[in-house]
């Protein structure tokens, strides 16, 4: 029996690697033969209309990357999640409730290292006619560099809720301390203790049970913010890199996430784990986004075959017991925690399927990325990218970091 699965994704203005997973996956053209029946794949640009509450959906899976910001399309998603046999990447629910601000609650009570971090209540009040007399009666009046001071300066303000950087100021003395609260205006704010004489910034990326970590620059432009190094972290220090980013994506049901951590010495400071709509740019991730796309490829399609299901239910209790034993080390109960995760994520099954049906998507990844259908993706990214006097200069450079990727799969397949 045949079955195709389609495959829907909710887009905003992203082009690239929307094309590029489109691509991949017609060249792959995957017919996988599981549980009696073949198994193929198609994709489909999803619009944004009215819908029925009962109707029933045609996707198998859907990629989303519209709910973190737009309302619309995010309660379609819990409306597929709730009632109908349709896997998301993400868990809506836990993606809207779970802002910087719970994702640092919730990994504050595993134990992990997140810096020290104050809430602050709004500057501009709340626009309601009930905040007047609730203020007059109960908003206490607090002093601002007081609490600077118990975080330690110098220090960060940034959104509860934010993303893409935005709004994040650096506060090294009292005078950019008001002038950053005075400009975040209705939005609730972070101060949050700064991680001063790092070694490195690391951010990692998961796409299900795959997961990279990658040297960043965030002080550099977006087109040179990764370095391709490979070898850049002790052994430890990856090993617990990868344990927090499976934590952090197993506990709130997010297999679509980038976590950031600093690391000073043996430390790992996660500083920003809840970016369930990550960077998948090619102009960014440059020499990484092949990876990317296939791996982003090869979970859609485990996924798909294995009937995976995303789950509106959280198994926190599970990691709050091993939290809460004291005779655990930190080391031991990040081991638990990681072990939880690799569980929820699948990842020894995943390991099987890929090895079963998926183990030549490799070589033709590679061949896709010399082939001239990629190289038209590089040239039309550079195009809708960059002005005109700069695309000569960064297809050349774009085109030799991913020819510098073909040749590094070809050299570790030998």
């Amino acid at each position: 029996m045949a079955r195709t699965h389609l495959i829907g994704m909710l887009l905003g203005v992203e082009e690239d690697w929307p094309a590029a997973f489109e691509a991949l996956l017609g060249r792959a053209d995957l017919a996988v033969r599981e549980g009696g029946e073949t198994h193929r794949f198609t994709t489909e640009r999803m619009t944004i209309e009215p819908f029925d509450l009962r109707m029933r959906p045609r996707q198998s899976l859907v990629i989303d990357r519209l709910g973190w910001w737009y309302p619309m399309p995010r309660e379609w998603l819990k409306k597929v999640v709730l009632m109908d046999h349709v896997h998301l990447l993400n868990n809506p629910f836990t993606f809207q409730a779970m802002e910087k601000h719970a994702a640092y609650c919730a990994m504050i009570r595993l134990g992990l290292k997140v810096p020290e971090t104050w809430m602050l209540p709004n500057k501009t009040p709340p626009d309601n006619p009930r905040f007047q007399g609730t203020a007059e009666r109960y908003l206490r009046y607090f002093d601002l560099e007081a609490v600077a001071r118990a975080v330690g300066m110098p220090l960060y303000m940034k959104p509860f809720d934010g993303g893409a950087w935005v709004g994040v100021s650096r506060i090294e003395n009292a005078e950019t301390l008001y002038r950053a609260y005075d400009e975040s205006e209705q939005r609730l704010m972070h101060l949050q203790a700064s991680v001063d004489g790092y070694d490195v910034f690391a951010r990692s990326l998961g796409i299900g049970a795959e997961t990279i970590v990658l040297n960043f620059h965030p002080e550099k432009p977006m087109h040179d913010r990764y370095s391709v190094d490979h070898n850049f972290l002790t052994p430890r220090a990856g090993d617990e890199v990868l344990s927090i980013l499976r934590t952090v994506n197993a506990f709130f049901r997010w297999e679509l996430n980038s976590c950031e951590t600093l690391i000073r010495g043996d430390d790992v400071y996660p500083i920003d784990y809840a970016n369930a709509t990550p960077d998948l740019a090619l102009t960014s991730l440059h020499y990484y986004f092949p990876w990317a796309i296939r791996s982003l490829l090869k979970w859609v399609v485990f996924c798909c075959v294995t009937g995976r299901l995303q789950t509106v239910d959280l198994n926190t209790e599970a990691y709050y017991a091993i939290a809460d034993r004291a005779d655990l080390s930190y080391e031991e109960k990040l081991a638990g925690y990681r072990k939880l995760a690799d569980k929820q994520l699948d990842i020894e099954r995943y390991r099987d399927f890929c090895a079963q049906h998926l183990a030549h998507i490799d070589e033709l990844s590679v061949a896709w990325v010399e082939s001239a259908d990629f190289d038209r993706i590089i040239v039309e990214t550079v195009r809708n990218t960059f002005p005109a006097h700069e695309h000569e200069q960064f297809i050349a450079h774009f085109r030799g970091l991913m020819a510098a990727w073909a040749h590094d799969q070809r050299a570790a397949a030998a």
